[in-house]
């Protein structure tokens, strides 16, 4: 298996009792998993895994994401969000207007 160029954790609010809970779940961060394989594939992102993650300890800023190996962690993510993000992610760069600082 060849190593993936990026790795994207993707929080779904599953805690170590496997309830789901938080702002991520209950945002619908479990069916943005399906748009961003699809928002990859549009931009020729073949090269990276996607994960659903444990609470990520972003709550107020759900649903959010994380893009290695770059570290950029994005909130308030939303399906449009993730067509601007996968675009930047293609041309190299973060999208700022959905970063977390």
């Amino acid at each position: 298996m060849q190593k993936p160029r990026h790795h994207i954790l993707v929080c779904c609010s599953f805690r170590v009792s496997g309830a789901p809970q938080g702002a991520c779940y209950k945002k619908g961060a479990g069916t943005l998993l399906q748009k961003l394989e699809e928002c990859l594939a549009d931009n020729g992102l073949d090269d990276v895994a996607i994960s659903a993650a444990g609470c990520l300890k972003v709550c107020d800023r759900g649903p959010a994401l994380v893009v290695y190996p770059e570290g950029w962690w994005y909130g308030n993510v939303t399906e449009e969000a993730l067509e601007e993000i996968t675009e930047a992610l293609a041309a190299g760069k973060p999208a700022d207007n959905y970063l977390l600082t």
